[in-house]
């Protein structure tokens, strides 16, 4: 249901499945442009794989595998889950506060997709993707700005009302699937404050995908984008990570 409403606001996804502003297919297609076989990838926060499971739309989720198109995909989590996630090579489960269980210059990206806002310590966090990083390296994080719609209105909800009303926004969505939100490393500041310009070469950028949790309403889906026309882009729902590690020296 949520799919045809979509497509009445973007006609374009009968043309392969996605919208003109698919913010996974932007988000996947930049990642997927800094690949190459021989590379070693970090999935930090890889869950169960839920998201790499979606056949509504083939292209947009062969976007989001990278298994097969590097050499290894290692996945990690807080959440045993992560041991079931038929798409990474290794599995990890991993404790919060605790170091990675790889030595330094591991990898050469890291992927953080839709796990930032569940960072509560963040120097810790930007610490230890610089370490298992190769210098050159890359972070590709997707994760809702601070200042965006989604993060205001999520901001404005405790914790512990958030699976009740994402089952109503979201009916596909899992309560197993909800984790607690802190938002400590969802602007440029916070950035650039645990991710220092002396250290890293920052690409990233904000904008619009398709309008989230409202997608039950094409109204509803209308009122958004007119919202997103009057904002200014610091008011973009979805901050795009790309940070490359500096080379030493």
């Amino acid at each position: 249901m949520a799919i045809s409403k979509l497509a009445r606001l973007y006609p374009e996804i009968a043309a392969g499945g996605f919208s003109r502003v698919d913010g996974t297919v932007s988000f996947y297609a930049r990642v997927n442009a800094l690949l190459s076989p021989d590379m070693s990838v970090l999935d930090y926060g890889a869950g169960r794989g839920q998201q790499l499971q979606e056949t509504d739309a083939p292209f947009r989720t062969g976007l989001t595998r990278l298994q097969g198109k590097v050499e290894k995909v290692v996945g990690v989590d807080i959440d045993s889950a992560v041991l079931e996630n038929p798409f990474m090579d290794e599995k990890h489960i991993i404790k919060l506060g605790e170091p990675l269980p790889f030595p330094d210059a591991s990898f050469d990206l890291v992927l953080a997709d839709w796990v930032l806002e569940h960072v509560d310590n963040p120097d810790q966090f930007a610490a230890e993707v610089r370490r298992v990083l190769k210098p050159g390296g890359w972070f590709c994080a997707r994760t809702p700005n601070r200042w965006g719609l989604t993060g205001l209105g999520t901001n404005l909800i405790p914790n512990s009302l958030h699976t009740r009303l994402l089952s109503r926004l979201q009916q596909e969505r899992d309560a197993v699937d909800v984790f607690p939100t802190t938002y400590k490393l969802n602007t440029r500041g916070r950035l650039r404050r645990y991710f220092q310009a002396d250290q890293w070469r920052d690409c990233s950028y904000i904008a619009n995908g398709d309008p989230p949790y409202v997608q039950r309403s094409v109204a509803a889906m209308h009122m958004v984008n007119l919202a997103w026309r009057l904002l200014p882009s610091s008011f973009h729902t979805v901050f795009n990570i790309f940070m490359q590690k500096q080379q030493a020296g």
